[in-house]
């Protein structure tokens, strides 16, 4: 009895997905009549290995690290050169290994994703991954262990990194491989924290404190800056941690992330003091000191309004819309209907009313069509968006700035997703030391940056979305650490003329 039952719940589920997937389809075709289609993302193959022969799958692995090599040519000897004018403070007497050499081996711990210090030392430092590596680095003799590293990094300024990671940053775009993706001719950067790391022991003098089920722990909270292109790239720019020695001791107040936020954009003003730039905020940041400090630095922003943010503000919104008739547009983005309507030129007013800042408010409402979890019904869905402009709305610019620009904040946040769960190791330690710490998460930011750079360039964007970013990296690894590669190939292919270009 039980086992009709069983089978007769199995034939139900299999007819469901029959009839959702029929749904679906059809749902595109209506969409796709009314130009409402949504972009298909491509997804990594699901098909057994292609290679035949050990010859096919040894030539495609040369292919795919000579063309890996090609762009880390353009990118890694910069760096490395920045490497070696860190200061570095270890008695010349007893130096082994120079600090560019160190700094390199733990930026390419990250590079090809090492879950610790111990397999990395293991992986890292065979005969073969050396000879291999002296293809790009001949001057390389031996590579370090990772507590040497460890050392170094407890005692030198690991904000040099981050600088390092800036001037490459001006580096590209000096030669307008972004200039594509700007919104409103400005750089859009999103800046948004995460928790790093927490334990229950205080493992660091500089940790967060809070208390969970009646249990202290100490936890890494950490503000980060990334570039957040609307083509999907998003380029880890900057970071700032935030540190129980930055909080007020006469109030016992610990540091937070809006006052992590000027420290954060005073330096990055610092590293771009002429560069347009729009950041992209969440709903933490609309408030008057904030918008001052992006005014002050002539920033433009976009920053996520809440229903129940700056109430005067939503009340002057609500007041001046039934006013403000001509200021509506609706179009299609994707899937879906859009209806925006904004209010310009509203006056802020905070700090007791002594101060005002003109501010102009866009809400977008949305709706689009899709099937329902349960059965094969087709369900309407609604969606509210509100955001306060540092500019002016108009229809020629709203489309720009909302669904290109503030929209794309989700960015960062698919960033933390990859560098948590996708082989960066965001929140594991790799040393108990803070400064050691923050010197380990900066190299993990900058190695970043070296993948995602590469996976959208023209040269490599195919083979990244043919496997996958994670699996690409992978099998770049396994094929440098085998006995996989005719270094003279290598060596005649890295002299080749190339052009880096994005795709």
């Amino acid at each position: 009895m039980r086992k009709m039952i069983r089978r007769r719940q199995a034939e139900q589920v299999k007819r469901l997905k029959r009839l959702r997937r029929q749904a679906r389809m059809e749902l595109k075709e209506s969409q796709d009549r009314e130009g409402l289609s949504c972009s298909n993302r491509e997804t990594p193959s699901n098909c057994k290995s292609s290679f035949q022969t050990v010859e096919e799958e040894r030539a495609e692995r040369q292919e795919a690290v000579g063309d890996y090599l090609l762009v880390l040519r353009r990118i890694l000897p910069d760096i490395v050169e920045m490497f070696s004018k860190v200061p570095d403070f270890r008695n010349p007497r007893k130096i082994k290994h120079k600090i560019a050499v160190l700094l390199m081996f733990g930026l390419l711990t990250f590079v090809f994703q090492k879950a610790s210090r111990r397999e990395a030392n293991r992986e890292l430092t065979t005969a073969t991954f050396l000879e291999n590596l002296q293809i790009l680095f001949p001057d390389i003799e031996a590579l370090p262990h990772h507590d040497t590293l460890n050392r170094v990094l407890t005692v030198i300024d690991v904000n040099e990194i981050e600088k390092i990671q800036a001037d490459m940053i001006k580096k590209f775009i000096k030669s307008k491989k972004f200039v594509n993706y700007l919104i409103d001719n400005c750089y859009p950067i999103a800046i948004d924290g995460t928790q790093k790391l927490s334990y229950n022991f205080l493992w660091a003098e500089e940790c967060q404190e809070w208390s969970y089920q009646e249990k202290k722990r100490y936890s890494c909270y950490v503000l980060e800056a990334s570039l957040a292109f609307h083509n999907g790239m998003v380029l880890p720019l900057a970071t700032e941690v935030l540190s129980y020695m930055e909080g007020d001791e006469g109030s016992d107040k610990q540091d937070c992330e809006t006052e992590a936020f000027k420290r954060l954009a005073k330096r990055i003003k610092g590293y771009f003091p002429k560069l347009k730039v729009m950041v992209l905020l969440d709903g933490l940041y609309p408030n008057g000191p904030i918008i001052e400090l992006c005014r002050k630095y002539r920033w433009q922003f976009m920053m996520v309004l809440k229903d129940d943010s700056l109430p005067s503000v939503w009340e002057e919104v609500e007041g001046l819309k039934i006013l403000e008739t001509d200021n509506h547009l609706r179009r299609k983005w994707g899937n879906r209907i859009q209806h925006f309507w904004w209010v310009n030129h509203i006056d802020y007013f905070y700090d007791n009313d002594k101060k005002t800042q003109q501010v102009h408010v866009v809400v977008c409402e949305e709706n689009w069509e899709e099937i329902s979890k349960d059965s094969d019904a087709i369900v309407e869905k609604t969606l509210k968006h509100a955001w306060i402009s540092s500019e002016p709305l108009t229809r020629w610019n709203v489309h720009e700035r909302c669904n290109l620009g503030a929209r794309y904040r989700w960015g960062i946040e698919g960033e933390f997703l990859v560098e948590k769960r996708h082989g960066y190791q965001y929140e594991h330690a790799f040393s108990f030391n803070w400064n050691a710490m923050k010197g380990y998460h900066l190299l993990m930011r900058l190695a970043h940056f070296i993948n995602v750079f590469a996976e959208h360039t023209e040269l490599l964007i195919g083979r990244f979305l043919h496997v996958g970013v994670k699996a690409f990296i992978k099998f770049l690894d396994e094929t440098i650490r085998g006995p996989w590669l005719d270094h003279e190939w290598l060596k005649k292919k890295l002299r080749e003329p190339y052009q880096m270009r994005m795709a």
